[in-house]
């Protein structure tokens, strides 16, 4: 079962940004307990995360325009969900790469990542003792033009990354798939929210629903507001609603 450590997740919130002036403003992070041992989860921005558990560091998404990868720690698994500039930046890429750093990317982004595995839909694999599930993420309704989604079906991956008994799933950029709304046992969902290239925050409303994340966390929201998701899921008492900034 899932825990929040909801004291420490407090503090944290409440000391962001009492550091000396000059200072660089440190990024968010939440603690979540798992089985394994606590997870960090930390909010770059955007759509670009790193999460930490048990020495291991995972980087999602790594662009330079979010963060100040010399500030950071190096990656050991580095997960790439498609190949747009926002979520493939190769100078981020280099920034948090070192000796040994596993990189996965999906089917977009085949050839264009040296040493990388790719992970196509529906793939499942271990990698440093975490099972890492691909999941489909493409639009369905919003079109780039008559016939061409703005991400298509089989080219870029959601993964839900596995922490002993805590299921964490980050989906990428996606709509509210028939393979989003079959998902079961997630405990923490990174859903986009950002037009035209994602979903509407009664997209992800209705996706919330279906699958029934214990928290979730919107990201890639852009101009959207977020507080619209909080209020569309306010009757949902087992949905908690995280805002963090990563717009």
């Amino acid at each position: 079962m899932l825990g929040t450590d909801l004291l420490l997740t407090a503090m944290l919130l409440t000391t962001q940004g009492l550091q000396a002036p000059g200072a660089q403003t440190m990024p968010h992070e939440d603690v979540i307990h798992t089985s394994a041992g606590d997870l960090t989860l930390t909010f770059l921005g955007h759509a670009t995360l790193m999460l930490r558990q048990g020495g291991k560091v995972i980087h999602v998404d790594p662009v330079s325009r979010e963060a100040d990868y010399s500030e950071l720690p190096k990656a050991d698994l580095v997960l790439i969900t498609h190949e747009h500039g926002d979520h493939l930046d190769p100078e981020a890429l280099s920034a948090v790469r070192k000796e040994g750093t596993r990189v996965v990317v999906s089917a977009s982004c085949a050839g264009s990542v040296d040493g990388a595995e790719v992970m196509r839909n529906g793939d499942v694999r271990e990698e440093l003792g975490f099972r890492i599930e691909a999941v489909p993420a493409y639009n369905v309704v919003h079109m780039r033009a008559p016939g061409q989604p703005y991400h298509a079906k089989g080219d870029g991956n959601g993964y839900i990354v596995t922490f002993g008994d805590t299921r964490v799933y980050i989906a990428g950029d996606t709509e509210n798939t028939p393979e989003m709304k079959a998902l079961m046992d997630i405990d923490v969902a990174f859903l986009p929210m950002n037009l035209p290239y994602t979903m509407t925050p009664e997209m992800v409303a209705d996706a919330a629903r279906a699958f029934r994340p214990r928290i979730l966390y919107p990201y890639h929201y852009g101009d959207t507001d977020p507080q619209e998701l909080v209020r569309l899921l306010a009757g949902e008492k087992d949905i908690e609603v995280r805002v963090r900034d990563l717009r």
